[in-house]
């Protein structure tokens, strides 16, 4: 266990170097100066220049690339000087909201997504099974951002039920802090419980089907206890696995949804960095991303083990 961690660990590293270079590069090249930006069109080109020299940006590139990435060997992710602070305080201090709307949006496709599949599995080729992968099917194809719109025009706008846009963090309060992230969350989660829902049916299928399934009905025991307790537990490795991806895909995928709401998370951060090319914060906030990314796929290879003991991580 503790070898294959160790790797796994010490695989992040071109992981992470390669998605470096990618990013870097391509911000790079994209038209626009951040010093023409941050002085407007009143600045003069003597202003630009002295501006570039402060910032970098005068030098070739791969010297650029090589000074940004001992920066970060240090622990240091860059300076934004249009925020002026540091790109890691930055980070920090726009987590907390897009955690908490991830965190919320898993949440509810868990709840929605395997129920729902249990349920089309153990009704197979009924009305019921049909209604609910077609509702699953309508969920994947829906946009999280038109969603997200539909949802403010009827529970905001017409019902008033909760607010239109906005942010309370959880020292609010839970129930504000839950009242401006339930309709984002939604949003988020519709079309990840649509996933879920639609692998534990195909999972459960396929385990339902065992020998030793159509044994333990033979035998007497309780529907239920067949379903729950031995082929939903056996049929959780593929679950899980969309679990993990759905989750990195929230935290990646809340750019839009955290605009159309006006929430102060990692999205937001991004959207406005890419506006002002804050290079350092695009750069920082995207390698902070993908590292979680990996981070979680571990966490999930690492239950493996813990569901299934037949899963042995160091001979994968």
């Amino acid at each position: 266990m503790k070898e294959y961690v160790l790797k796994r660990i010490l695989s992040l590293i071109p992981i992470l170097f390669i998605v470096s270079l990618v990013v870097f590069f391509i911000i790079h090249i994209t038209p626009g100066d951040p010093a023409y930006v941050m002085l407007g069109d009143t600045a003069t080109e003597e202003q630009v220049e002295e501006l570039r020299g402060q910032l970098g940006l005068d030098r070739p590139i791969y010297e650029q690339y090589f000074i940004w990435i001992g920066g970060i060997v240090t622990g240091n992710l860059g300076y934004s000087y249009f925020m002026d602070m540091s790109v890691t305080t930055a980070l920090l201090e726009h987590l907390s909201p897009t955690a908490a709307l991830a965190l919320l949006a898993e949440i509810l496709a868990i709840c929605i997504g395997i129920p729902f599949g249990i349920l089309a599995a153990k009704k197979k080729g009924s009305y019921l099974d049909q209604s609910l992968m077609g509702f699953s099917l309508l969920g994947i194809s829906i946009p999280s951002f038109l969603l997200a719109l539909l949802l403010i025009l009827l529970i905001s706008v017409q019902l008033q039920w909760l607010p239109v846009a906005g942010y309370a963090p959880i020292s609010e309060g839970i129930g504000m802090h839950l009242k401006y992230l339930i309709l984002p969350a939604i949003s988020l989660g519709v079309m990840q419980a649509a996933l879920i829902a639609r692998m534990t049916r195909s999972s459960m299928l396929d385990v339902l089907n065992e020998n030793y399934i159509k044994t333990a009905l033979s035998k007497g025991a309780k529907n239920r206890s067949i379903v729950y307790k031995h082929a939903l537990r056996n049929a959780f490795l593929p679950i899980l696995t969309v679990i993990g991806q759905t989750f990195g895909v929230l935290v990646t995928g809340a750019a839009v949804v955290e605009t159309v709401f006006n929430i102060p998370g990692l999205g937001q951060l991004i959207i406005n960095s890419i506006e002002r090319r804050d290079y350092s914060t695009i750069q920082g906030v995207i390698l902070f991303i993908t590292f979680s990314y990996v981070i979680i796929n571990l966490l999930i290879d690492l239950i493996y083990g813990i569901i299934d003991p037949r899963v042995r991580l160091s001979q994968k």
